[in-house]
């Protein structure tokens, strides 16, 4: 039975029978008030190769009401685990399909939210990767494209918004009609709809005699707060870069760009009908690193519409492509394009994105880039860091071995060539060769279709004299850990070497070598006879995929004067290279601590300050020798403390350590600053305490039973929003009681009732670190429960139970034991498994971390 899964044999063989024509997709949403179920009216015209051949359509439905196929009705018993039959195709087709769908409150198919400020209904759908079956009957895999008509019934006043323009509704009374033009040829999985009394600032990109619609919206409530000035500057900024480097005009009607209320991922390249997860809407003080994300996403998006929507993936083995180009195409616009307010972003994805790829790529659940992509279920479990971030980061390290103006010249030509259709990586790949006059099948190879990661170490000999007498890089391919598929592997990469001294308290790039690293030895006779720098750094500029490894002198100069790079990438490539250290055992927690104190008092970057305070809190909770842990914490939130103080009066960077501090105070002194701060009571000056940091400074107050009941829902009427229910949500399930932690764990594993955002902020506020003891008993309960919430849930919310309540802070030998008993006797499915196995991988390194963190501190 195939349940809600796909195989790719299975769409192999329908898009080998069918080639679909259009859709006309009647929805009917007048009662969207009430939630339940809405009228979903579906006519699909398409054509078969073998005339008598069977096929099915896809469609998720509570119940299924009509079907006719070709004028003759069909059983309605032809509906049956998310497919209807049908038989007997003709050479031209039409089937109708009449059905009651269900609005979701989980950010899958028709997401429906009742926003308690105003008390109104706001719609949106998400159909990435298999949901628009959730919405309407349809042919779902990327490679079947139509054009799709809506047809939309809603309330008398609502926006509505979808891929083509909006037209005027007609109609009066109680609900209006909207009916759109078609679309273009395109994927389903990109058609949207957006509906409800939002709100929408417009403007227009116009470059020569073109010119595109462009609409911001978002809910009333949040209006105050919609900075769309810059959105739209983002955007703009967006079009003329791509439409210069692709060659190619925006391929769609209009471009709309929709902050939306519990939206699961960051973005959807919708055509033309973006959406956002509406946290992009900053109710409050936020770091310049917050705007550079949003713009980092909006580029992203705006990517997509060429690459993955104009231009589409036949089949999900191609996800990482569709996706690491955009991550590529985000940062290089960044970086470029005139006027760009972050020209940095080569630092922030080295230290975010890339960070992201060498965890997940160590991972028990490695794989290669180009992954085997067998079902539904694969894919669902694979937008991951090797998808997005190692992909992008080789993306890179071809752009550099092709060259830029190669690389570009051959995506004009792809896209030229396949502007509507459907493509495999060797039609990119083709173009790409063609382009460069490079032979691409050896780096694909080695690249793409191996899994793990490489490191990269400096060996050299240095004289009497402080000259170099040899220096070599060594590279070495770890094995890829137990249970991974595949082998390790060296690969060929093409690196820099910078040369650093101190020049005035600064260090300072003085040369800069760029060479290929070939196997496991490669000299550097440009190095022999120079005088030994203060720091040799490999993989300078990042233009490679790989962990680098510090000489020993250049880690000690580094450990001291790691803030006093020059440069902003360089600090990021040291901060990254330590960090993999500390997570590898070769450097001890507290060392990594001691370089953190110190460093980031000089670095200015604030993304990366950021990062650090993340990666420091997370190397003390689960990488220290539990014997020195909270000697630890103490030393670390006394620094925040300190760095607070201490910070210029309303930075980016004071507002940083306020946050670093709110997540780890713990003397009475600390906590009551935190309540001060709440209070009014105390003031640091320059720190605006609004909405978010003051839901921060509670969120801890609660956790270490500093904050009852009364002060969470005097907190909430301050803040009667969405988001203000899911920070108290948060704060209640933080409480260090038995009785909260029973409230929470019924409230998520054994009811449904909770939306995805109010059960994330269950989930967040459930899991303490320094709440070990009260939350040892979940272990058993955890294992015991979690195969049910797999099969009985949906893919975002099973996903976040069974990652989120693993027992990631029981650190010990038993929980591994725990683990392995039950994937040897529950017998998972395989999407399961590797969620439960990569857990189960934080547990073996953070044991094997405090072993050295107890051996290597000493």
């Amino acid at each position: 039975m195939p349940g809600t899964n796909l195989t790719r044999a299975e769409a192999r063989t329908r898009a080998e029978l069918l080639n679909v024509e259009a859709y006309d997709v009647e929805l009917d949403l007048s009662s969207a008030r009430e939630g339940g179920t809405f009228r979903s009216t579906t006519v699909v015209r398409f054509s078969a190769t073998t005339p008598g051949a069977s096929s099915f359509i896809d469609l998720i439905a509570p119940a299924v009401t009509e079907i006719v196929l070709n004028g003759e009705a069909l059983p309605l018993s032809g509906f049956a685990d998310s497919r209807i039959a049908l038989p007997g195709l003709r050479a031209e087709n039409e089937l109708r399909v009449v059905a009651d769908c269900a609005y979701t409150n989980t950010g899958e198919g028709l997401h429906r939210f009742v926003d308690p400020v105003d008390g109104e209904t706001y719609l949106y759908t998400q159909f990435e990767v298999p949901d628009a079956r959730r919405v309407f009957a349809v042919f779902e895999q990327p490679d079947l494209k139509a054009a799709f008509r809506f047809t939309v019934t809603a309330p008398t006043g609502w926006v509505v918004v979808s891929n083509s323009p909006t037209p005027e509704p007609a109609g009066e009374g109680d609900t209006q009609v909207w009916s759109f033009e078609p679309t273009p040829r395109m994927s389903s999985y990109i058609t949207a709809l957006v509906a409800g009394p939002y709100v929408g600032v417009f403007d227009e990109y116009a470059a020569g005699e073109q010119r595109v619609p462009l609409g911001v919206y978002c809910r009333p409530s949040l209006k105050e707060y919609l900075d769309a000035d810059d959105i739209f500057a983002v955007t703009k900024q967006g079009f003329d870069y791509f439409q210069e480097k692709f060659d190619f005009d925006y391929p769609f009607a209009k471009y709309d760009q929709l902050f939306v209320p519990e939206f699961n991922a960051g973005a959807m390249e919708n055509a033309g009908c973006v959406t956002f997860r509406d946290q992009y809407v900053f109710r409050s003080k936020v770091t310049d690193a917050a705007y550079e994300a949003r713009a980092a996403t909006i580029l992203h998006e705006l990517a997509h519409m060429w690459f993955g929507d104009l231009v589409t993936m036949e089949w999900w083995n191609d996800l990482w492509l569709n996706e690491s180009f955009a991550t590529f195409a985000e940062v290089v616009c960044q970086a470029e394009a005139p006027g760009s307010k972050w020209p940095h972003s080569w630092t922030t994805f080295a230290n975010q994105m890339k960070t992201w790829a060498y965890r997940q790529d160590q991972l028990p659940s490695t794989h290669p880039i180009m992954a085997e992509i067998n079902d539904l279920e694969d894919v669902q479990v694979n937008f991951d860091g090797i998808t997005y971030a190692k992909g992008a980061s080789v993306l890179k390290q071809l752009v550099a071995y092709v060259g830029q103006d190669a690389f570009f010249a051959g995506v004009r030509a792809y896209f030229k060539r396949h502007a509507w259709g459907n493509t495999r990586l060797a039609d990119l790949l083709g173009a790409l060769e063609e382009a460069s006059g490079r032979d691409l099948k050896t780096w694909s190879k080695a690249w793409l279709e191996t899994a793990g990661i490489n490191l990269l170490r400096p060996e050299l000999r240095i004289n009497t004299d402080g000259d170099i007498e040899s220096f070599a890089v060594l590279q070495e391919a770890p094995a890829l850990p137990a249970g991974a598929r595949g082998e390790a592997v060296l690969r060929p990469h093409r690196i820099a070497i910078g040369l650093y001294e101190l020049v005035d308290g600064a260090l300072v790039r003085t040369d800069r070598i760029e060479l290929d690293v070939e196997g496991p030895r490669t000299e550097v006779p440009e190095l022999v006879g120079r005088h030994r720098p203060a720091v040799l750094l490999l993989n300078d500029d990042d233009l490679s995929y790989a962990k680098i490894r510090l000489d020993e002198d250049s880690l000690a100069v580094v450990t001291a004067h790691l803030g006093d790079f020059e440069h902003s990438l360089p600090r990021a490539l040291c901060w990254a290279a330590t960090w993999d250290m500390t997570r590898d055992g070769e450097l001890a927690t507290r060392d990594y601590l001691s370089l953190a104190l110190s460093g980031l008092q000089r670095e200015t970057d604030i993304g990366v300050v950021q990062s650090v305070h993340r990666q420091v809190k997370l190397a003390l909770e689960l990488y220290t020798d539990p014997a020195w842990r909270e000697q630890g914490l103490q030393r670390w939130a006394a620094a925040c403390e300190e760095s607070l103080r201490a910070a210029e009066p309303g930075s980016d960077h004071q507002l940083a350590w306020a946050r670093a501090l709110a997540a780890v105070a713990r003397t009475d002194g600390q906590l009551a600053l935190l309540a001060g701060l709440l209070d009014g009571s105390v003031e640091v000056a320059g720190l605006a305490v609004d909405t978010e940091l003051r839901w921060s400074l509670l969120a801890r107050l609660a956790a270490t039973g500093r904050a009852d009941e009364a002060a969470i829902e005097a907190e909430l009427a301050r803040d009667n929003t969405s988001s203000g229910a899911e920070r108290a949500a948060n704060c209640r399930a933080a409480r260090p009681t038995a009785e909260a932690k029973a409230a929470a764990w019924a409230s998520v594993v054994e009811s449904d009732e909770l939306t995805n955002y109010v059960q994330e902020a269950v989930i967040s506020g459930f899991l303490q670190a320094d709440q070990r003891e009260l939350l040892a008993e979940y272990t058993a309960k955890y294992f015991a429960a979690v195969k049910g919430v797999w099969e009985s849930r949906s893919h975002e919310i099973s996903q976040q139970i069974i990652g989120g309540l693993y027992p990631a802070y029981q650190v010990s030998q038993a929980t591994l034991d725990a683990t392995d008993a039950w994937l040897a006797e529950a017998d998972p499915a395989p999407a399961l498994r590797r969620q439960v196995v990569e857990a189960r991988a934080g547990i073996e390194r953070a044991l094997k971390a405090q072993v050295a963190d107890r051996t290597l501190g000493q």
